[in-house]
């Protein structure tokens, strides 16, 4: 069960909820004046499966990041690694808006599909920052 909070503003009360997990809901959702109904504090989405980490490549989309995930494949014929990488594209509360940056590293939480290819949702920023190229 998610805990449901309110808070008294003077234009009425806002509601938030702690998504759970260890995730801590950002000071900006309570105290914001933000509407996002894809926002997993604020809006109505649950986070639920799996967690990824990733570098933040681009935020030119109104309210979606997209990220870069890599990873080492073996092959076993050389027995050796080779570098892979997945893009994926996750949705971005306005809570961390003025956080994210590209270089920025982000957990994203895996949720219901929010559009044709965000099937995630933005839950931490961490503090680590890429610099250079992210590619």
């Amino acid at each position: 069960a998610k805990k449901l909070g309110a808070k008294k503003t003077t234009s009425g009360v806002r509601y938030y909820k702690k998504i759970g997990l260890g995730f801590k809901t950002p000071s900006e959702a309570i105290e914001g004046t933000y509407i996002d109904k894809k926002c997993p504090f604020t809006g109505n989405v649950s986070i639920r499966g799996r967690f990824f980490k990733g570098v933040v490549t681009s935020h030119k989309m109104k309210r979606t990041i997209v990220i870069r995930r890599d990873y080492l494949h073996y092959i076993k014929k050389y027995n050796r690694f080779e570098k892979r990488h997945k893009t994926m594209h996750a949705h971005c509360s306005p809570a961390f808006e003025l956080k994210v940056k590209e270089g920025t590293v982000v957990t994203v939480g895996q949720c219901r599909p929010l559009s044709k290819t965000v099937r995630s949702n933005v839950v931490r920023v961490e503090n680590k920052k890429i610099e250079g190229n992210v590619k």
